[in-house]
């Protein structure tokens, strides 16, 4: 018998751009999907027509195809009403479903009650306890019923988490969840495990905030008389400083993008955090699918440190050939141009600082003590031969002239030819600069 294979899914509200922390579990389902040869889903949770746009589902679709994370199929909840209506009235008549009435103003004043007695703020399902004459009063006046799940108090709730371990939770402790508005419109839970069970979603990766949702959508796939997924819950990204940051759910992927952030370096770095595997810097996310294990998350909150993206994006530059970039450096940079700069960079577009310093003009060093000294490397660049290793072949000149050697020999010669004391290596940058300008730039310096 042929396994049935696995199945994930990403599936985000078009309310808003996506940042960090929703990219980080469409990674994880990404990466799950492919080391097993199965299929991600893109499911855009819209059934909020309100708040739902389709500028951002147009964003949704254009991020996730920046960082590689290309879908088998898209799906789209506003195109499912009806079969969210027909499931809805099987488990209304199973008695699965029922109505209540009270306002938000009454559901928190019972909560507060709660508190008080030093009780759990669970819903006393007072509504089951109406009459068919209650109900035909609120009718009357004009109440329309939100609608509640009923939790199947006779058993503990448990499930194997693929991180977390085993889990157990007590349903009496629970509230029986809203899963549909007054106005109609639904809520998160009940679509959701309807639509995972219909694409068949074997495996749901999402973060440890979900876990009481995933504890009532348990009973409403026992309702439907279906199998649930596998999930995993993993920890919640905190900042850098060490609590929940409220600047990584604004960390969009747009933000990240034009600060020159790579792709693979924000795939590199999420691949990782919160497992026990070291981010590594990867053009081809082949290897970090190939690792992925839920068996190497911890239970710890993950760090997720601007700075260390930082620092994984320049590594992740230093590997990237010329043929990958090419579109994004300045007019005249060849391979040999990006290959001499390529391991100073932080960012693609600072490529474009270095061919400045290449084509010129420059500022102007003044030579001060070094006149001398200058004026003979200027008169060295014209004798020595360029079609080979110009640099060491005027160093090595000046340093049998002058005895000059170490800092003393290199430094004037750097900062004159471009203007700063740090940089690419002198040897792949001379050859493009040239004879020309290298001579005109240490002329122009001796004569102060």
């Amino acid at each position: 018998m042929t396994a049935s294979p696995i199945v994930t899914r990403f599936a985000p509200s078009p309310t808003g751009r996506l940042h960090v922390g929703n990219v980080r579990a469409a990674l994880h389902n990404w990466m799950w999907a492919k080391k097993n040869g199965g299929h991600f889903i893109l499911r855009i949770d819209d059934t909020d027509a309100a708040r739902s746009e389709e500028r951002f589902v147009d964003a949704i679709r254009a991020d996730l195809a920046w960082l590689g994370l290309h879908p088998d199929r898209e799906e789209r909840q506003s195109a499912r009403f009806e079969r969210y209506d027909a499931v809805f009235e099987e488990l209304r008549a199973a008695g699965r479903i029922y109505p209540a009435y009270e306002s938000a103003q009454e559901l928190d004043l019972k909560r507060k009650i709660a508190r008080g007695r030093g009780l759990p703020p669970v819903y006393d399902r007072a509504a089951l306890s109406l009459t068919a004459e209650d109900h035909a009063r609120f009718e009357a006046e004009g109440t329309r019923p939100h609608w509640r799940f009923r939790l199947d108090h006779a058993a503990p709730i448990t499930w194997d988490d693929l991180i977390r371990g085993p889990q157990s939770f007590d349903p009496a402790q629970l509230s029986d969840p809203v899963i549909r508005r007054a106005d109609g419109s639904w809520l998160y839970l009940l679509p959701s495990a309807i639509d995972d069970v219909d694409m068949g979603v074997t495996h749901v990766v999402r973060g440890e905030d979900h876990v009481s949702n995933t504890a009532l959508q348990l009973q409403m796939f026992d309702a439907m008389g279906a199998a649930h997924p596998r999930f995993a819950h993993e920890a919640l990204l905190t900042g850098s400083e060490g609590k929940l940051s409220k600047r990584l759910g604004a960390l969009g992927m747009n933000e990240l993008r034009e600060s020159g952030i790579e792709p693979a370096a924000i795939v590199s770095l999420l691949a990782r955090l919160g497992t026990s595997d070291p981010v590594e810097p990867m053009v081809d996310p082949a290897p970090l699918v190939a690792a992925f294990d839920f068996a190497h998350f911890g239970r710890a909150p993950a760090r997720f440190d601007e700075a260390e993206l930082a620092q994984v994006n320049a590594r992740v530059i230093h590997q990237l050939d010329y043929g990958v970039v090419a579109d994004r450096l300045p007019a005249g940079m060849d391979a040999a141009g990006w290959e001499a700069v390529r391991p100073n960079l932080h960012t693609v577009a600072e490529a474009a600082d270095w061919w400045h310093v290449v084509e010129g003009p420059i500022e102007t060093v003044a030579a001060g003590e070094d006149a001398d000294y200058l004026a003979q490397a200027a008169a060295a660049a014209r004798a020595i031969d360029w079609a080979g290793d110009p640099w060491h072949a005027l160093t090595n000149a000046l340093k049998a002239d002058t005895g000059r050697k170490g800092k003393a020999l290199f430094l004037p010669l750097r900062r004159v030819l471009t203007g700063r004391d740090h940089g690419p290596d002198m040897a792949a940058l001379l050859p493009l600069i040239g004879q020309a300008r290298s001579i005109e730039r240490l002329e122009a310096a001796a004569r102060g």
